[in-house]
C-alpha cells in the first residue's frame, strides 16, 4: 500500500512528520536509488528501498517515553553546540525524538517517541491539548493580572488564547501560579507573565493532557503504558 514519503519516514522513527518534510526537500532521501525532493511522492514501504543520508530506513518497535526534563538540557535530538540533550538522558536502542519543546531553562514533562503519527497529532494546533505549568514569578500577582492572563495577553505575535490561571502561593516578593494553556508558541508562558509585569523566575510543566509527572525526579523517565498510549491517540484524534 502506497503512502506519502514523509509519513513513512515518520512512522519509521526518522523524525517528526514536519522534520521529515525538511529532510526530503533538502535532498537527503533516496527511493530506489533516486533522490526525491517532492513532498507529494508516494512509496510502498514493503517494496521500495528508502534511504536517508545513504542509510536504509527500518521500522523499529514503537517506544513511548515520559521524561521529567531538568533545566539546562536542550530539547532536541542533536545540539551542534555540544550541550546535553534530552536524548542523552534516555537509554533506549531506538532512535526517538521529543514531541514539542521545552526551552533550556524550563523543566518538566516531555514525551519522546519514534511514533511519528502520534507525535504529529499531538503537536497539531487544532487539537488544543492542555499543557499545565507551575511558574514562580516576581512580585505579588494581583487580581487584574490574573484576569489578564486568563482572558488573553497581547504579545508581539498576537493575542493569546484564553487560559486557566490560579494563584497557588504568595510570598514577600514572588508568587506561584498554575497556568494551563493549549497553544504552543515559543516561550509563551514566560512572555505572558512578563507582559503583565511578573517575569518568570522558574518554570515547570507538570501535566500534558491527562499525563502527570507524579513523584518523578528531574532526569527520571519511564515508558508509557499501553492504555496511556491508547488515550494519547484518542487525545490526538487518531484512530490506531
Amino acid at each position: 500500500m502506497e503512502e506519502r514519503l514523509q509519513k513513512v519516514l515518520a512512522q519509521a522513527g526518522v523524525a517528526s512528520r514536519r522534520k521529515c518534510e525538511e529532510i526530503i526537500t533538502a535532498g537527503q532521501v533516496k527511493v530506489n536509488g533516486t533522490v526525491i525532493t517532492e513532498l507529494g511522492t508516494k512509496v510502498d514501504p514493503e517494496r521500495d528501498r528508502i534511504e536517508v543520508d545513504g542509510q536504509p530506513i527500518s521500522f523499529e518497535n514503537k517506544v513511548y517515553i515520559l521524561l521529567n526534563k531538568p533545566k539546562g538540557v536542550v530539547t532536541t535530538a542533536f545540539d551542534p553546540q555540544g550541550r546535553k540533550t534530552v536524548i542523552d538522558l534516555i537509554d533506549v536502542q531506538e532512535r526517538i525524538y521529543p514531541v514539542g519543546r521545552l526551552d533550556l531553562d524550563t523543566a518538566g514533562l516531555l514525551i519522546l517517541t519514534n511514533d511519528g503519527t502520534l507525535a504529529n497529532g499531538l503537536m497539531h494546533p487544532s487539537r488544543e491539548i492542555d499543557k499545565t505549568y507551575r511558574a514562580w514569578v516576581r512580585g505579588n500577582v494581583k487580581s487584574d493580572s490574573l484576569k489578564a492572563l486568563t482572558n488573553g495577553v497581547e504579545l508581539e505575535d498576537g493575542l493569546t488564547a484564553p487560559a486557566k490561571v490560579r494563584l497557588l502561593e504568595k510570598g514577600e516578593d514572588e508568587s506561584l501560579l498554575e497556568i494551563i494553556i493549549h497553544e504552543g508558541r515559543n516561550r509563551q508562558v514566560r512572555r505572558m507573565c512578563e507582559a503583565v509585569g511578573h517575569p518568570v523566575k522558574s518554570l515547570m510543566r507538570t501535566q500534558l493532557a491527562f499525563l502527570k509527572l507524579g513523584r518523578m525526579r528531574y532526569g527520571e523517565y519511564r515508558e508509557l503504558t499501553p492504555p496511556e498510549v491508547e488515550r494519547l491517540y484518542a487525545v490526538a484524534g487518531i484512530q490506531k
